[in-house]
């Protein structure tokens, strides 16, 4: 990456920013090296990590990472044989050795609850310390102290108590009356690291010892006592001797931790990594950030874009980018804010890259760069005799000479501080090869002709900076879509330039241009326009969104309750099924141990009795919510059938067969006779036919050994059948009278509506048809697309006359055969075509 360029759009400073968010030093130093990424993978992977440390931190008050000091020039130092680590390095490594474990454990205990994926991945790869710790904490203690040890706890013994005898013999010295005049002071003193007695000069030789210091005015002279001198002798050779245990104590320990230097070193660069994507996640948090998408050659989307280094005082911008559209050109008043935006643009642009999350509104997403192009501000030089417009074009050769399809431009002001006339048609060459090099570009400028040419170019799109036209103050909000004024003159006015120069400035305006600046007000009002009717949609798509959710809120409730009501009926089966199961082996083992009385018996036949009744409880119970289910469906297809009738449209046209079958009548004398056959009335009797609901099969009534439930003989078989699950047939006659049939179209039934279920049980094969085809005429009148027919299973005839009608019918889109607990192959799910 170009790091002038970084430089100019502030990535160094807004890193430094960040890297103050890590825990170590190692990890701020590590975050201090770090330069956007020109690869995918690489950058996705610490936004990935951020994110989740997002979610970790959304849900833990507790860091499971802790600090430590830098252990990289420790863990050099115990590579190396014949060194030794000083109290401090272990510290700082017994510091690194608590982070791994306690990371490690955090991360473990709420990876599931958070669904964390990249973290546990990371803190997978961190080896065991365990036993490291254990050698480590065994020396010295969680703060850093050196333990007692027993090699150490008798010569520390042994110090403190000449340290108590040196003090008795000092204290015994500054007590003696003897001694008040030879003594300036009465309390001991301490010189070049040693207790000693004030004492006079002139008495010096009261007090057998050894001087020690004279002060500057030589009266006073400093003296040790001698029993002082070998007690101290003896202390300090004490003190040595500990130094050289505690040495060798540290030696043995960097010995022993020699084997773990390869855990070590495999543990540092993870644990880094963490610390820097902590970081991360925490400045993200603290200033309402996202994580970009990546743009997978989509446009660039920029939501409610701040720049970090404004703070509070930002004011969110989009960038709304089209396909095809790689060039950006702002125009607008001064202190607009075009600058800004360009900056802002490239700097989350590249905070994306380098995996910091961005402030900006969910849903931005940004594509990558390669390599930035800047020119910014007066590149002026006074020791490389560069002109302000010479140090434009060096860096605009820069960007022209090395852009590429993966490169940012940002040009400011392009084609100023020359004459406006060359500048304009440079300008216009220099975004004329970068477009041919499809390098992505964004311009600042002021020229009306660059905004033409990002009319007229295909590749680019115009945007400009907001301005208040009645406080003369721009807003600082960028539209995109529409060039903008300068508004150089109402700014100079609001500046204080006198009244009669900006009134002689407006005569030297050309009619063309104030032409150009009506279009561009115009423009605007239509953009505002615009604004306001999206807004509109996205409150109406949110609205709908929401019916939607409470849709499929309710939906899963009434699944939910479905499935309570099941797991209740097999409950109370269960219950029953034990229950009876209790009784009846009570019953065989009273007939078992003793003769069959009369009582036994009546026992048998009252058991059979009550599971009888208990049968026919349950059985009502379900009839009873099947029957409320049919009226509720009902009830429903009555509704449905209603509105379909108000929105059909009565027309004339040519009917095709089926629509004439539809609306055929009768001969009227045969249809009286049909008529009179058919008005006798069907009722369960024995001896009448029926046939089976579920599976078509027709049988002979018998009787009826209880209420409700029928014998029937099917061929040469006998079963008992609930009546609801009967139906009356007429028996067949022996010859059938043909029926002639002629078109009524004057009274042809027009209130006739699809039902959503056809039954065909009880038909022959050609009423089954002719009954289907009429349902799927009266649904395509009706725009009814979805129905279903029941046809039962028995020997297939009606199912497989069904199947072969549909197969064939140009109206159906698809047809297949219910669920299981909907009937499965004898019923059939149909869907017509819109």
């Amino acid at each position: 990456m170009n790091s002038k360029a970084l430089q100019e759009i502030d990535f160094y400073r807004l890193r430094d920013e960040v890297a103050g968010f890590c825990i170590t030093q190692e990890g701020k130093d590590s975050f201090l090296k770090r330069e956007p990424l020109t690869r995918l993978e690489d950058y996705e992977k610490l936004k990935n990590i951020s994110r989740e440390w997002t979610s970790y931190m959304s849900a833990c008050s507790k860091n499971p990472l802790l600090c430590w000091e830098p252990v990289f020039e420790v863990i050099n130092i115990i590579k190396t044989r014949g060194t030794r680590l000083s109290l401090e390095q272990v510290k700082a490594l017994g510091q690194f050795v608590l982070s791994v474990q306690s990371v490690c454990k955090g991360i473990r205990v709420h990876a599931v609850e958070l669904g964390l994926v990249k973290l546990p991945e990371q803190t997978a790869l961190l080896p065991d310390l365990c036993e490291p710790e254990h050698k480590i904490f065994r020396i010295i203690s969680a703060d850093g102290e050196l333990r007692d040890l027993p090699e150490i706890a008798s010569i520390r013994k042994q110090i403190a108590a000449l340290h108590a005898k040196i003090k008795t013999i000092l204290h015994a010295y500054v007590t003696d009356q003897k001694l008040a005049g030879v003594l300036e002071s009465d309390v001991p003193v301490l010189r070049n690291g040693r207790e000693v007695l004030a004492v006079k000069a002139s008495r010096q030789n009261s007090i057998n010892g050894i001087i020690i210091e004279v002060s500057q005015s030589s009266r006073t002279v400093y003296v040790e006592p001698e029993d002082v001198v070998r007690c101290t002798n003896e202390l300090m050779q004490k003190e040595n001797e500990l130094v050289q245990v505690i040495n060798k104590i540290l030696e043995e320990l960097t010995l022993e931790l020699q084997e773990f230097v390869p855990l070590f070193k495999q543990a540092l660069p993870v644990m880094t990594l963490l610390d820097t994507t902590w970081a991360a996640a925490r400045w993200g948090m603290e200033h309402s950030c996202c994580y970009a998408l990546a743009a997978n050659g989509e446009p660039p989307l920029l939501l409610k874009a701040r720049h970090p280094l404004l703070g509070e005082k930002a004011v969110p911008i989009d960038f709304h980018f089209m396909q095809g559209k790689r060039v950006l050109i702002i125009t607008g008043p001064n202190t607009g804010g075009k600058t800004v935006s360009l900056k802002t643009f490239a700097l989350l642009c590249m905070l994306n890259q380098a995996g910091i999350p961005i402030p900006a509104a969910d849903g931005t997403r940004l594509p990558l760069f390669k390599d930035v192009f800047v020119d910014i501000g007066d590149s002026q030089s006074l020791d490389m005799s560069l002109s302000t417009f010479s140090g434009h074009m060096k860096n605009i050769a820069q960007a022209v000479n090395g852009a590429g399809k993966a490169s940012l431009v940002l040009l400011d002001e392009l084609g100023s501080g020359t004459d406006p006339q060359e500048g304009t048609a440079l300008a216009m060459a220099v975004l004329d090869r970068l477009i041919e090099k499809q390098a992505f570009v964004l311009v600042t400028t002021h020229m009306g002709i660059l905004k033409n040419y990002g009319y007229t170019n295909p590749g680019c799109i115009n945007a400009s900076v907001e301005f208040n036209t009645s406080t003369f103050s721009p807003s600082y909000k960028l539209l995109m879509g529409i060039p903008g004024e300068s508004h150089a003159i109402a700014i100079a006015k609001k500046s204080g330039l006198p009244q009669e120069i900006v009134n002689n400035a407006k005569k030297y305006i050309a009619t063309e241009q104030a032409d150009v600046s009506s279009l561009i007000k115009g423009l605007n009002k239509k953009h505002s326009e615009l604004d306001r009717l999206q807004h509109r949609a996205h409150l109406l798509q949110d609205e709908l969104e929401a019916k939607g959710d409470k849709i499929k809120e309710k939906e899963l409730g009434l699944r939910r309750k479905e499935n309570e009501l099941k797991k209740g009926h097999q409950q109370e089966m269960h219950d029953f099924l034990i229950h009876s199961r209790r009784q009846l082996e009570n019953l065989v083992r009273q007939i078992r141990e003793g003769e069959l009385t009369r009582e036994k018996t009546l026992g048998v036949k009252k058991f059979i009795s009550d599971l009888e009744a208990n049968v026919e409880r349950l059985d009502q119970k379900i009839e009873v919510e099947e029957e409320k289910l049919a009226a509720e469906q009902k009830a429903f297809e009555k509704q449905a059938a209603a509105h379909s009738k108000v929105s059909s449209k009565k027309t004339k046209k040519k009917l095709s067969n089926a629509e004439a079958l539809k609306f055929a009548t009768v001969n009227p004398v045969l249809a009286q006779t049909a008529k009179e056959e058919n008005d006798e009335p069907l009722v369960f009797e024995t001896g009448a036919e029926v046939v089976v609901l579920s599976n078509n099969s027709k049988g002979v009534l018998l009787d009826s050994p209880r209420k409700g439930v029928w014998n029937v003989q099917f061929g040469s078989i006998k079963m008992a059948v609930k009546e609801k699950e009967l139906e009356l047939v007429r028996k067949n006659k022996d010859s059938a009278q043909t029926v002639n049939v002629s078109y009524d179209f004057e009274s042809a039934k027009t209130d006739e509506h699809p039902v959503f279920e056809l039954r065909l049980l009880g038909m022959r094969a050609e009423e089954a048809v002719t009954a289907l085809e009429h349902q799927i005429d009266l649904c395509a009148l009706s725009n009814f697309s979805h129905f279903s027919v029941i046809h039962g299973k028995g020997h297939g005839i009606l199912q497989q006359a069904v199947q072969d009608y549909l197969s064939h019918c140009p109206l159906v889109q698809s047809f297949e055969f219910a669920t299981p607990e909907d009937g499965g192959s004898g019923k059939t799910y149909v869907t017509l075509k819109d």
